[in-house]
């Protein structure tokens, strides 16, 4: 088998790969900052939720 080829990808779709690369870690990177605040926000909502049943 013969080894396989590095191709080197032509300028125009290198920068969009980059660019897409780049706005994946963006989004992976906000993802990361609204997660604790929704799982907060979904605790509270469960306590809430809790203190009603046990109080009605």
């Amino acid at each position: 088998m013969p080894p396989m080829k590095l191709q080197r990808l032509d300028p125009e779709r290198r920068r969009r790969r980059l660019q897409l690369l780049a706005e994946l870690s963006d989004a992976k990177a906000l993802r990361d900052r609204v997660q604790p605040r929704r799982a907060q926000v979904d605790r509270l909502r469960d306590l809430i939720a809790t203190r009603r049943r046990l109080f009605t």
